[in-house]
Formats: structure tokens, C-alpha cells, sequence
């Protein structure tokens, strides 16, 4: 039943695209167990189910990106070849195959392939997180697959909550951040340092918002079937430093680049600078990954020079005895957190705006210590006056969100408060979302930010 609602979920979409998901998912079942059962040539019958993966994924996400490439590299040498390749993205294929390529991986390394083809189809197809992840672990999964499943009240009571709280995040706060945003950067030219600063913190709420909402539902859905999904998320903003962040980020995602890109490249075993070209080049392709475009290409080549840095800086530090005991200080920590939560927010602008060249503008602009003088202009701090009540208030509001929701739901979510909750409060608690999301509805819905990955 779930296989079948969730083909049908996905072809509502598109339905020819059914045949890539579905012929996948035959490709990958069946080499998983020749993979298996192959006693030489291990490496290179796991090699080629690695590469038919990564070919797929290169031709329908890539395809396009490579031509348009091609085509300005070839015009700065005199030619103009116009090459086109028109391909529609297949909906979740960054996901789906890097589940595929997980599975492979694991059967390589000597566990298990999943026997019953209708098992390993729910596990690549599994509608809660086929669209946007979070991206699944097929050994835990498979183990819940085999447990008699039971319609209970408690997956309810547990689910329903997830999913408001989710919608909540999405719709009464992503979607109304999102109205600013788009606002602040189709005119970006327009704003002071101060003012693109304040639309970058709009968007790193607004993403997160919009991400860990999904995640909430997915989560939620999943639960109503008596399946648990892994977090994704633990309020990375209160990160102290990059390499945490990516360990509250996106975890599904921060964890396999980890273990199937960052490790097979070598790790940290290889001294300092096969280190530093093992973090860079994970960051990089993990980029890429979110996106054929070159602004994704230098917003993971960004957080790799990032890692880097601060893998510098640890070694550094604890090497002068000094200067560490005040690095594990409060004042410290603090100011980490602040400056780790500044360098993300540069990040997200080249995320968010694709013209790489305006990126760099509105980078340069938030980072020049002259552009803060324009606004002390009496023209400037008269316009200035008339929005201030406008930005302060936006500002105080994303502030009181990350306090008053970020922080107590993710800690009350992940330590059983919808599972434990009196029910009265549980109701009343999600009766008061509810009426949130109907009172400050946008005019316009947004898709999902991850959507288009």
C-alpha cells in the first residue's frame, strides 16, 4: 500500500518520470545483489553501479549546466556554438540517488542486501521523504519495514503535532520572511550594508524555516505509519563554529558526504594538506550537488575554505595553552556562535542570489566598512526614519522566532514532548498554531526551497 501511494504521490507531479525512479530501483536492487554475491572483481562491479548512479544524476541534473558552460568558455575564444540541452529535472533525484549510492556502498563494505524488491522500492520511493529528504539509512529502515506495522493512535498522537509545527514554520513564518526577501534582492542595488545584512538574516530564518519545516512533516507523516525518521536538524544557528554547523545542519545530507565522499577521498588520513583537499573537494561536489549552477559550485568551495580555516585555527590554538583555556571561555563561545552565524549568513547570499557577480556585489557592499557611511546621510537617515520602525520590528520578530521557537521546540521535539504531552495541551498547542497559520497566511504560497534539488 505505501509503494503504491507513494509512486502515485510521486507521479502526480509528472508521471512519465516514474520510469527513471522505478527503473533505478531496479538497476540498483539487482546490482546490489550481484554486488553481494560476487566473489572477484568486487571493486569493479561496485565501481560500475557507482558510475551508472552518477551518470544518471550528470545527465538530468547536469546535462545543461555542462552545455551553457561550454558554451561561454568556447565565446571567450572567439566561438559561439549555442549548444542547447533541454531536460526537465526529475523530482528528488539528488535524493534518491544518493540513497542508491548509500546502499551500494554498504553491500561493498559487507552488509546485507535487502531481498524483497517491494522493501527496497519503499525505501528509495517512501513518499514522507522522497521529495526532499531527509535522506534515509537503508539498514535501520529496512529494519522497520520488517516489523508488523499496526494502525495506533499514539503514531497519531505524535505525527499530527510534527506536521503542524512543521506547517507552522513554513507557511506562518518561511513564507512571510520570504515576501521580504525576494523584495530585498530584486532591488539589492537599492540597500545599505546594514539593510542587505538584515535580508541576509532573513533568508538564513527563512531557509531553516522553510527546510526544518519539511523535515517536521516528513517526519510527521512518516510517524502516522509508525515509521521514525532521522532529525535533520539541531538548531544549528547557536553553532560555535563551521564544522559544527555542519553537524546540525542538514544532517542526512552533512553525514553521507561524510562517509561516502569525505572518507573514500582519504579523510584525514593522509596529512594536513590531503586533509584541507579532502574538505575542500566534499564541500565543492556537495554544492554542486544542491544545484546545477555556479553560485551552488562557490557556496561549497566557500564553507570548504571555511572548514579549512577553522581546522587551521583549532590546531593553532591548542598549541598555545593561552590562548585555548580563553578559547573555552563563555565570552568566547559566544562570540564564536555570533561570528560562526555572520559567516553563514555571507554563505547564504551566494546561495540565494545566482548571478555570481552580484553576489560578490552585495558581499563586498555588507563587508566595506564605507558603505556604512551612506546611511548617516541626512537624505539616507530621513528614508532611514520613516522604514525604522518597519526594519526594528522585523528585526526584534525573526529574533523572538529563534528564541521563542527554534530553540525550546527543537529541544521539547527530540526529547518526546508530542509523545508525552497531556493531550489537553497537546491540543491547545496546536489549535493556536492552526489559527496563527489561518490570521497570517501569505497572498502567495512559495514551493519548498529544496524542492528544486
Amino acid at each position: 500500500m505505501l509503494l503504491v501511494a507513494s509512486y502515485f504521490f510521486y507521479m502526480s507531479w509528472n508521471a512519465v518520470f516514474v520510469f527513471l525512479i522505478f527503473g533505478m530501483t531496479v538497476f540498483n536492487w539487482i546490482w546490489g545483489q550481484i554486488l553481494h554475491k560476487s566473489d572477484n572483481k568486487r571493486k569493479l562491479i561496485f565501481g560500475i553501479g557507482i558510475a551508472a548512479n552518477l551518470l544518471c544524476l550528470a545527465i538530468f541534473k547536469y546535462a545543461s549546466f555542462a552545455t551553457q558552460s561550454a558554451n561561454t568558455m568556447l565565446g571567450w575564444f572567439g566561438h559561439n556554438p549555442e549548444w542547447v540541452v533541454n531536460i526537465i529535472l526529475p523530482l528528488a533525484i539528488s535524493f534518491f540517488i544518493f540513497e542508491f549510492i548509500h546502499y551500494l556502498f554498504e553491500i561493498y563494505r559487507g552488509k546485507n542486501p535487502i531481498d524483497s524488491f517491494i522493501l527496497f522500492a519503499l525505501f528509495a520511493a517512501f513518499f514522507p521523504t522522497q521529495i526532499a529528504g531527509p535522506i534515509k539509512r537503508y539498514p535501520d529502515f529496512e529494519a522497520q519495514m520488517k516489523e508488523d506495522k499496526k494502525l495506533r493512535l499514539s503514531y497519531f498522537d505524535e505525527g499530527v503535532p510534527l506536521i503542524i509545527l512543521g506547517m507552522a514554520k513554513k507557511v506562518l513564518l518561511a513564507d512571510n520572511l520570504a515576501t521580504f526577501v525576494d523584495m530585498g534582492y530584486k532591488v539589492s542595488g537599492s540597500f545599505s550594508a546594514p539593510e542587505l545584512w538584515l535580508i541576509a538574516y532573513a533568508f538564513a530564518f527563512q531557509i531553516y524555516f522553510d527546510f526544518s519545516g519539511y523535515t517536521d512533516i516528513a517526519r510527521g507523516s512518516a510517524k502516522l505509519f509508525g515509521y521514525s525518521i532521522p532529525i535533520n536538524f539541531n538548531m544549528p544557528y547557536i553553532a560555535n563554529n563551521v564544522s559544527n554547523f555542519w553537524h546540525r545542519w542538514h544532517i542526512s545530507l552533512s553525514t553521507w558526504l561524510r562517509d561516502y565522499l569525505y572518507i573514500p577521498l582519504g579523510g584525514s588520513r593522509g596529512g594536513k594538506w590531503a586533509t584541507q583537499r579532502n574538505l575542500f573537494l566534499t564541500m565543492a561536489l556537495g554544492g554542486l550537488w544542491h544545484g546545477a549552477s555556479w553560485n551552488f559550485v562557490v557556496w561549497g568551495i566557500y564553507h570548504g575554505l571555511a572548514l579549512a580555516v577553522h581546522r587551521e585555527f583549532t590546531e593553532f590554538k591548542e598549541s598555545r595553552e593561552k590562548l585555548n583555556q580563553f578559547c573555552q571561555s563563555k565570552l568566547f563561545n559566544l562570540f564564536s556562535i555570533v561570528l560562526t552565524f555572520h559567516a553563514v549568513c555571507i554563505g547564504w547570499v551566494f546561495f540565494r542570489v545566482t548571478d555570481i557577480g552580484t553576489a560578490f556585489s552585495i558581499i563586498g557592499k555588507m563587508l566595506s566598512p564605507k558603505t556604512y557611511g551612506s546611511i548617516l546621510h541626512p537624505e539616507r537617515f530621513i528614508l532611514l526614519q520613516d522604514h525604522l520602525p518597519i526594519i526594528v520590528l522585523t528585526a526584534l520578530a525573526m529574533t523572538m522566532v529563534l528564541v521563542a521557537i527554534n530553540i525550546p521546540f527543537s529541544r521539547l521535539n527530540e526529547k518526546g514532548f508530542f509523545k508525552n504531552a497531556p493531550a489537553p495541551l497537546k491540543g491547545v498547542f496546536c489549535a493556536i498554531l492552526v489559527m496563527l497559520m489561518v490570521t497570517f497566511l501569505p497572498d502567495g504560497s512559495q514551493p519548498f526551497i529544496y524542492f528544486q534539488f
